[in-house]
This record gives structure tokens, C-alpha cells and sequence, in this order.
């Protein structure tokens, strides 16, 4: 068992990271794909870092959707209001490049992926770096800023630290955490630069070598890791005495005890699996709202959840699905955000009004009426006879849209999240 842990750890530093060559374009879409609406109370986080940002994991290919812990982040959002996430994780990004990335955002200057950092594998590098320019706004914009990195940078100490004796050991480890503590000082700077209001959330690391690998390895990586935390800390302290805020997130307490269940490394790979993202979702989310909401699986078969306004719409009357498009009972929705509905007899139709907005949807009919305007639907509105009931059923994302309330569907969760 110890010689399978030596061979396999010693080969998960670099080609865990080649193999993201061979996965194309599976992680997060860059920033041209997710430029800001301009909606004044949408909360934007933007995420920077390396992989464990990226959300990856062993196995993803060209048509895998990552679900780390930036995409739970968007969830956790969306159930306090209005969320927009950019996801900027590049795979095997250290401190070095991410100081060079932030720096051609800073300057709003288009960067190659070499010029980022030599040798970068991630074959979305060279969009990322081509798009710096337009991550100056989101940046300019976001109400928080994630920060992952480090790993890449310390990851050597896991293929050297049984053969360095401890004084070597603890050389290598004050030499890593300089070059860590300057670049990140640098990118923290710049990224207040860009954004004296945003609160900078950065990541300790996790030590991903479970005990039984070699226990004598063990208590020098755990010293190494729990060194790493408390220089973060400082950093951390140093910039908010400066008047940058800058918080932790402890996510390498996590892992303690549990490397083996929550990371990939029983498949020589040291990220986390769905656990670990998770725990460091819960962590970040505590960081930003004081808070993690458990979310909710709507399993197939059943009824998908609603979250409106961060609220679970319950109702006997259950959301259907008709041409792939859920249909709730209108007044469900209307009674959830506050707004007025009247209906026509004379017309089969119903009108809905919200601010400065007015629906008016008719049954059977092709098209809603959007402020007078006329807008096409793929499917109608009907009645539903629910018991000895009859309600009205409306297409939910028409309404919704309509009323100019914010849609987002998350297909993990099976659930919409509608925020007026």
C-alpha cells in the first residue's frame, strides 16, 4: 500500500495538470460569455485562482460541466437575491501567473498564455488572457472577489518532503511562502486597485496526502499546511490594517482527517471531489452571507423546486412540465412576490402587474403581452383541473421574464431560483 501512495502522489503534481490538455473547453466559459447586465442590486462575485476555482475533477471531458464550489457559490447567491458569477480559474495556475494575469486585467491589456505563465497547459488560457480587457469592468463591479491559489506553488513539498531533512524542509517551505506572500501581496493591491469597495476572499490550501500514505510524511506536510494557514492570516491582517478587506476562507480544516473522502487522491488526483467542493462552498458562503444554505435535490420524477425571492414555494399545486417548459398555477407566483392579478371572463385571459410592469396572458394563446407588446411563448397557458378546482397555468419563465424578474434554472438541483 505505501509503495502504491509513493509512486501515485509523486505522478499527481504534473500530469493530473497535462491531462486538462486533453479535456478542451469542459470548465466554466471565460468573460465574454458572462459580461454584466447592469442591474443595479445584482450581487457579482468574481472568482480568480487556478483548478480548484475551475471546479475540476479527473474524468472531465470536452462536454463535462464542472460543479465546484464556484457554481454552489451561484446557488448560495441566488437564494439572498439577484447573483451573477464570472468564473476566471485557469488549471495550474501559481501565484506567479495569477500576479501577471491581474496585472494585464489592471492595465486592461490583452496577455498571452505564455506571457501568464510558461508552460500553462490550460487550453482556455489563451482566451482568458485575450479577454483580460474586459475583466476590468466585472472586476470594477463585483461586490466580492474569490481567490484560490497557492497549491501549484506548494505542491513540491509533497514530492520532496520525505527526502529533505527537517532543516531543508523548513528552507524550502520560508522560501515558498516568500515568493507566495509577494505575488499575492501584488495581485491583492491591484485587485484594490481595481476595486477599493470589493471584500477579497482568499483561500488557505488543504493538505491532500491522507496519513496512510506514509505516516512519517504526515506530520511534516500538516506542519508545513498549518504554517501556510497562519501566513495567510497575517496577510490577511496586514491588509485589512492597510484598509483592504480581506477575509479566509479556512477551507484547510476541512479536509484534516479526511483526505481519503474528500479529495480524488484514491485516483492519484488531489482535488476535490463533489465533498470537498461542497465543504468549500460551505466555507466561502459563510464568509460572504454569515451563512450556507443547505440546498435541496429534486430528484427526477418529481416536482422541481422553486426558490422565489429566497423562498421555497410550496403549493398543492404542483409546477408541471409541457414541451419542456414548467407551467405553475399563476397565482401561486402572484401571491409569492407581492403582485396583482385579475381575471377576464369576457377574454379567458389573465393580467398581471408588478411595478411598472404588466403581463396579460390569455388561454391558448400563442403570445403574452408584455407592457402592450406582444411576445411569442412555445407553449400556451390552460386550465389545470386540480380536485374540483380549475387553475390557471402559465408558462413560468414567460411570466417571470415578463415581469422583469430574474430566472435562473439549475438543472443539479432541479430547481428555478426567480428573484424579483
Amino acid at each position: 500500500m505505501l509503495k502504491f501512495w509513493k509512486k501515485g502522489l509523486t505522478r499527481t503534481i504534473g500530469p493530473v495538470l497535462m491531462a486538462a490538455v486533453l479535456i478542451g473547453t469542459w470548465a466554466a466559459a471565460p468573460v465574454s460569455a458572462q459580461e454584466p447586465q447592469g442591474i443595479n442590486d445584482t450581487f457579482h462575485i468574481v472568482s480568480l485562482g487556478d483548478s480548484l476555482t475551475a471546479g475540476y475533477e479527473p474524468g472531465m471531458n470536452i462536454h463535462s460541466k464542472p460543479y465546484g464550489f464556484v457554481d454552489r457559490l451561484l446557488e448560495q447567491g441566488l437564494y439572498h437575491g439577484r447573483t451573477e458569477v464570472a468564473n476566471l480559474g485557469i488549471l495550474g495556475l501559481k501565484t506567479g501567473g495569477l500576479k501577471q494575469y491581474v496585472q494585464a486585467i489592471m492595465d486592461e491589456r490583452a496577455i498571452t498564455a505564455e506571457e501568464i505563465q510558461t508552460g500553462l497547459k490550460d487550453p482556455r488560457a489563451g482566451q482568458f488572457g485575450a479577454e483580460a480587457p474586459k475583466v476590468n469592468p466585472l472586476l470594477a463591479q463585483a461586490d466580492v472577489i474569490t481567490v484560490t491559489i497557492g497549491g501549484n506553488d506548494m505542491m513540491e513539498l509533497v514530492r520532496t518532503a520525505g527526502t529533505l531533512n527537517e532543516e531543508e524542509l523548513e528552507a524550502r517551505v520560508q522560501e515558498l511562502f516568500q515568493t507566495y506572500s509577494d505575488n499575492v501581496a501584488s495581485v491583492v493591491d491591484n485587485l484594490h486597485g481595481i476595486n477599493p469597495e470589493a471584500v477579497i476572499v482568499l483561500a488557505d490550501q488543504y493538505q491532500p496526502v491522507p496519513e496512510i500514505a506514509d505516516k512519517a510524511v504526515y506530520p511534516k506536510l500538516m506542519e508545513a499546511a498549518g504554517q501556510f494557514t497562519k501566513l495567510i492570516e497575517g496577510l490577511a491582517k496586514g491588509f485589512n490594517d492597510s484598509g483592504i478587506t480581506v477575509k479566509v476562507a479556512h477551507v484547510a480544516k476541512e479536509f484534516v482527517g479526511s483526505e481519503m473522502t474528500m479529495t480524488h487522491i484514491l485516483k492519484e488526483d488531489i482535488h476535490p471531489n463533489q465533498l470537498g467542493y461542497e465543504a468549500m462552498a460551505r466555507i466561502f458562503a459563510e464568509n460572504i452571507w454569515g451563512a450556507y444554505t443547505e440546498p435541496v435535490v429534486n430528484e427526477a420524477g418529481t416536482p422541481m423546486g422553486i426558490i422565489v425571492g429566497g423562498k421555497e414555494l410550496k403549493t398543492p399545486y404542483k409546477p408541471v412540465i409541457v414541451k419542456n417548459q414548467n407551467f405553475v398555477a399563476i397565482q401561486d407566483i402572484v401571491n409569492a412576490v407581492g403582485a396583482k392579478s385579475a381575471w377576464s371572463n369576457k377574454t379567458s385571459s389573465a393580467t398581471i402587474t408588478y411595478g411598472d410592469k404588466t403581463v396579460v396572458i390569455k388561454i391558448g394563446s400563442p403570445t403574452v403581452k408584455v407592457n402592450g407588446t406582444s411576445v411569442s411563448v412555445s407553449a400556451p397557458a390552460f386550465l389545470n383541473k386540480i380536485g374540483k378546482e380549475q387553475k390557471i397555468y402559465v408558462p413560468l419563465a414567460a411570466l417571470a421574464s415578463g415581469l422583469g424578474f430574474d430566472v435562473q434554472y439549475n438543472p443539479k438541483l432541479r430547481t428555478v431560483f426567480i428573484n424579483p
